[in-house]
């Protein structure tokens, strides 16, 4: 009996075993490999040479580097609240069954199935400076337009409103599952109290969809920090390096000055960084207010 068990067992497990394959090969192995590739001076032309921790020094001692992620942990700050607070707000916004907020939906959600390349053409087209859509609108108003691509101050902000722009249909879409899970009892027990809409969204709405709060925060932030097609094309990293990205300083270390090593340091320090970020947002959402005595 026991043994008929365990051959049932070992059969079930086949059933798995194409998922742990692909995994193994397409996660688990570059991940192993990254982490090897990180402890080596190597590039593509070479076999390389153990350096242990070397490369991790080498970046955290670059003020390049340095810069890098202070333009992503701002760009994340600044895109991860806006992309979860408009979100939800279009969510509330559009969940009625109408004829109009099906076409509202479908509206704001069609801006992410665009390729980064013609996200950045469109967003190229607006803040370009001269002929473009706010050059016009200052000019109209009579102010001095503004180098929003090539101005230290604006540069990473163009990116970031281009960002939320191409982004914000996925967050709109859970939002929009998650109340509609939300049991029609609870609002009409509250409309029999005469509950402000308010207290409604505070006691009924946000409580109940508190974990899809926490995944989308947690989504995009761990995509967030992934910037790059978007700086690349709009900015190209500048100026002077303002609008750089963590993964456009890892392309160039890596692929452009062909420093292996010290480009897969980088990337595990980014892997490091994102999932300290995710773990920290879900145990702040998971954790449970302390019962008053």
């Amino acid at each position: 009996m026991a043994e008929s068990y365990r051959r049932s067992h070992w059969k079930n497990g086949l059933f798995v075993l194409p998922y742990l394959s692909v995994f193994v090969v397409l996660l688990v192995f570059p991940l192993a490999w990254g982490v090897w590739l990180s402890l080596h001076k190597v590039d593509l032309f070479g076999p390389g040479r153990f350096v242990g921790l070397n490369n991790y020094v080498r970046v955290l001692a670059d003020p390049v580097f340095l810069q890098a992620l202070r333009n992503s942990v701002v760009f994340v700050a600044f895109s991860v609240p806006t992309l979860v607070v408009l979100g939800l707000f279009l969510a509330l916004a559009l969940n009625r069954t109408t004829r109009a907020t099906s076409f509202f939906r479908g509206l704001f959600f069609s801006s992410s199935v665009l390729s980064v390349t013609i996200v950045t053409l469109i967003w190229r087209f607006v803040f370009i400076p001269g002929d473009g859509l706010m050059a016009v609108l200052f000019e109209q108003v009579g102010l001095p337009p503004i180098g929003f691509l090539s101005t230290s101050g604006w540069s990473l902000f163009s990116v970031g409103v281009a960002t939320v722009w191409w982004c914000l249909g996925l967050p709109m879409m859970l939002f929009l599952a998650a109340l509609q899970q939300i049991p029609s009892d609870l609002y009409e027990a509250a409309a029999l109290d005469n509950a402000s809409p308010l207290r409604v969204l505070t006691r009924i709405t946000l409580p109940s969809i508190a974990r899809t709060i926490m995944l989308v925060a947690i989504i995009q932030i761990v995509m967030q920090f992934q910037l790059f097609g978007q700086a690349q094309l709009m900015t190209n990293g500048g100026p002077n390096g303002t609008s750089r990205p963590l993964v456009m300083y890892i392309y160039e270390v890596g692929f452009v000055r062909w420093d292996v090593g010290k480009a897969a340091a980088a990337s595990e320090i980014l892997f490091l960084i994102i999932l300290c970020a995710a773990m920290a947002q879900y145990v702040i959402a998971t954790r449970k207010p302390e019962a008053s005595e």
